[in-house]
């Protein structure tokens, strides 16, 4: 089974790809959005969560999605047309990093996605180049809470805490007007539904060849998480503006 495959087992029951749940989701977006028929661009959409939620309470907005993952894509536009948003909806199936748009967009977002980008502040530069003025950016990414074991950073990069991982955005040039720092019940829940939705595809595929290899990758990355980064990682969600347009 491919990791593309994997992903979409582990996260049947959290469909948002980070630790988040439904209600911050909701007031991230609310205070994303500034306007009814805003157009919504979000890079690395995965199968457009975050644009189906945001299509569903705002019946004038636009979204476009760009993924490079055309599974994904295609659970999104099945996914649209079940909500009645799929005329609002265009998706590209293509590299967000080299996505180029004739028109600009009031909201760009990009959550748990900067490794397309190679970073955070590149993440923030590939925004930049769609933003509307005075639009607003959506962006999530990892930070330290605690000094991380080697094994951490091995796994999950060259982070920075919370406090240098702000001054780094606005040193670029971008203005916090809301943010939202993860709960240890978000941190949590996102990983055993992960790993708990990945065994238990396993515990009832007994049969499929698959099987195994799913329930011991359940097994590893569920012992990474309480062994090597439970107690130092955290993810945070920033709403920013540009500080000089």
């Amino acid at each position: 089974m491919n990791r593309e495959q994997m992903s979409r087992i582990a996260h049947a029951n959290h469909p948002i790809k980070s630790p988040i749940d439904d209600d911050s989701v909701r007031e991230l977006l609310e205070h994303g959005i500034s306007r009814p028929d805003a157009r919504v661009l979000d890079l690395g959409c995965g199968g457009g969560e975050w644009l189906l939620r945001a299509l569903s309470t705002s019946p004038r907005l636009r979204a476009e999605g760009v993924d490079t993952s055309e599974d994904a894509l295609a659970q999104a536009r099945e996914a649209a047309s079940g909500l009645g948003v799929q005329e609002r909806l265009v998706l590209h199936h293509e590299a967000a990093a080299d996505f180029v748009s004739a028109h600009s967009f009031d909201l760009v977002l990009s959550v748990g996605a900067a490794h397309a980008f190679g970073g955070l502040l590149p993440t923030l530069a590939a925004a930049r180049k769609h933003l509307a003025p005075g639009g607003r950016v959506l962006v999530g990414d990892g930070f330290w809470e605690k000094e991380p074991s080697p094994e951490a950073v091995e796994m999950l990069g060259d982070l920075a805490d919370l406090a240098t991982t702000l001054d780094r955005v606005t040193a670029d040039g971008w203005t916090p007007v809301h943010g939202h720092v993860s709960t240890r019940r978000e941190l949590d829940d996102y990983e055993w539904a992960c790993w708990g939705s990945m065994a238990a595809w396993a515990l009832d595929h007994p049969d499929d060849p698959d099987s195994s290899q799913v329930l011991s990758t359940a097994a590893t990355r569920r012992s990474e998480w309480l062994r090597s980064y439970r107690d130092s990682f955290g993810f945070v969600c920033l709403v920013l503006r540009q500080t000089s347009n």
